[in-house]
């Protein structure tokens, strides 16, 4: 299927490894200039070099920000050209406590995770909508609408992801721009991985063990029994980019493995 992203333009907050980094690579192998992200130069620039090794004539550059300094989201907002496709997919997580998690870790969460999309949508939204063609969408979790115990500030943010989308999406009526979001499950990411390789070799268990330990323990509920690969959630943020997909728009799509029991 063509779906017709040749030549536009996308930028992906938080792209260096993980489901970022699976979004750039499907949309490079579909013909689109990718700006990738990441937190330090060092990051972004073996993203970069890695990307163009799995796609020699792929168009690919990066730029180095981290969202939770003020002025480099400044200088990123001055760095970006016009741009055909937004993915606000940078965030950060961690297990803690509801009474142990501090003011400041509120803000931080409530910054990178979330004004991180607000600040990227309200500069490349106008200039969508007066070109009448573009796509944004926030990378959420399944995590916004199941809140864990023990991540209620992560779950915050992937909720307020919800909304910020849906409410984009209305000023884009009659138009040919779209804002959606994704709402993925368990993934596997390169994160996830490494911790779960270091508690596997200190338990002497096999990496699948673990996994398989972990799913029946957290998700038992889940219809697809494991972790999700970050290539199958690009697989939808990729359709949803193209202009294919211009009847949704304003929705919140599953990814989640079937963990989520609502209909």
């Amino acid at each position: 299927m063509d779906l017709k992203l040749k030549n536009k333009t996308a930028f992906i907050s938080g792209s260096t490894q993980g489901i970022g980094f699976a979004i750039a690579l499907q949309l490079l192998q579909e013909g689109v200039k990718v700006i990738i992200n990441g937190r330090t130069i060092e990051k972004v620039n073996s993203a970069v070099n890695k990307l163009k090794d799995l796609v020699p004539n792929g168009d690919v550059s990066g730029i180095a920000t981290d969202f939770f300094i003020p002025e480099e989201v400044d200088l990123l907002e001055k760095q970006l050209p016009e741009l055909d496709i937004l993915i606000n997919n940078v965030g950060i997580f961690e297990q803690q406590s509801f009474i142990d998690i501090t003011n400041d870790d509120w803000r931080r969460f409530f910054e990178i995770n979330v004004m991180s999309g607000v600040r990227l949508s309200r500069v490349a939204l106008p200039k969508m909508i007066a070109n009448n063609q573009g796509r944004i969408l926030f990378i959420s979790s399944e995590s916004a609408v199941n809140v864990p115990e023990n991540m209620i500030h992560y779950g915050m943010t992937k909720t307020a992801m919800l909304s910020i989308a849906n409410g984009l999406s209305k000023l884009t009526k009659g138009t040919e721009v779209t804002v959606n979001t994704v709402l993925g499950g368990p993934t596997y990411s390169d994160g996830v991985a490494e911790t779960i390789e270091q508690i596997a070799a200190a338990q002497q268990m096999t990496t699948h063990q673990l996994k398989s330990a972990i799913i029946e323990a957290t998700n038992p509920h889940s219809l697809i029994q494991r972790f999700i690969e970050p290539t199958e959630i690009a697989n939808l943020v990729t359709y949803l980019c193209s202009p294919l997909a211009i009847a949704t728009n304003g929705s919140s799509l599953r990814a989640d493995g079937g963990v989520l029991r609502t209909i």
